[in-house]
This record gives C-alpha cells, sequence and structure tokens, in this order.
C-alpha cells in the first residue's frame, strides 16, 4: 500500500514546447539511492513540432513525483536537500500527506511503466475532462465508446452540445462525489 507525499521536484519548464525535465529523473534517481520509494504517474502525449509529431510517455502531474516516507520513523527533511528537489508540499512546517487512497488508486490503474490507462475507466453517460488539443481542461459528457480506443463526447459550447470525436487517451474519467 502506498501512502505518500507530493513533492515538487523540478523548478520549472523552459518553453512552450514539453521538454522532458531531466531534474525529475535525476530527483527519482537520487531518492532511489536514499532508499525512498518514489512513482510518477505519466500518460501518452502526442508531441508536434516542425511538421513532425511523436507520442511520448508524459508526466500525468508534471514537475511532481510522489514518494512513500513515514514521518515519524524517516528523515523526511532530507528529501528537501535532494538534487532535483525544489521542495516538499508542505502545510507550516510539516509535509502534506496525499489523502489515503489517492497514490493506491493511481498505481492501480497504471501499467508496469507507469502509464495510466484510464480508457478502462470510461463509461457511458459519465462527465470526462479533455486533457488535450484544442479543449483541453474543458469538462464533457461521454456520448460513445467504440473498440478501436475512440470516443464521441459531447461538449457544451455556446449553450449547444457539440459532438466532438476524439482519442479516448485524451479523456480523464470524472467521478461524481
Amino acid at each position: 500500500m502506498y501512502s505518500g507525499l507530493l513533492l515538487f521536484s523540478s523548478r520549472a519548464s523552459a518553453g512552450t514546447q514539453y521538454i522532458p525535465c531531466p531534474s525529475e529523473r535525476r530527483a527519482q534517481r537520487q531518492l532511489h539511492n536514499q532508499n525512498f520509494c518514489t512513482f510518477q504517474p505519466k500518460r501518452y502525449k502526442t508531441v508536434r513540432h516542425a511538421r513532425t509529431s511523436r507520442i511520448i510517455a508524459a508526466p500525468f502531474f508534471p514537475h511532481y513525483l510522489f514518494v512513500v516516507l513515514n514521518i515519524d520513523q524517516q528523515p523526511w527533511r532530507r528529501v528537501n536537500g535532494t538534487i532535483g528537489v525544489a521542495s516538499l508540499v508542505m502545510q507550516g512546517d510539516q509535509p502534506l500527506p496525499v489523502p489515503r487512497g489517492v497514490v493506491d488508486a493511481l498505481v492501480a490503474c497504471a501499467d508496469e511503466n507507469g502509464i495510466l490507462q484510464l480508457q478502462a475507466h470510461l463509461k457511458v453517460g459519465n462527465p470526462v475532462r479533455l486533457v488535450a488539443g484544442p479543449f483541453a481542461e474543458q469538462l464533457a459528457m461521454l456520448d460513445e465508446l467504440d473498440g478501436a480506443g475512440r470516443v464521441r463526447v459531447l461538449l457544451n459550447i455556446l449553450g449547444r452540445r457539440v459532438s466532438i470525436s476524439m482519442d479516448g487517451s485524451d479523456l480523464l474519467p470524472i467521478h461524481p462525489v
């Protein structure tokens, strides 16, 4: 079972184009050398540049890692001094724990490479968040799934429901509370 703290791993990314941040990998390697267990969920992302496109494994939460540690038994202050780490997410003078079950749910949805497999959690009629494309960060309703990984969503634009077809990996299921 993972119980983790969210830690900020790098200071900023340069430019508007996605550049894999070497300090994230460096921070993860350095934390492993100190016997800390880390997890960074990823997703496939299409990067377009100079008339070419390629698919890369990009962090689901850019510049953040989860680290498993017991605040009472492990020297958590060492994490802040680790190369590539800006700081732990803090509440006052103590690290802020991630709510119980969040990291476990992410690990359960990830494959052996840490890529989140969220398509299995998509259900017709449920709300979704678009995470890529021109309508990124918009909320929509899942209307149709097909076997090839394509989906049709209903997006509310100017008071009208508009049907949009897209790749299922560009959606994040939203679970009603």
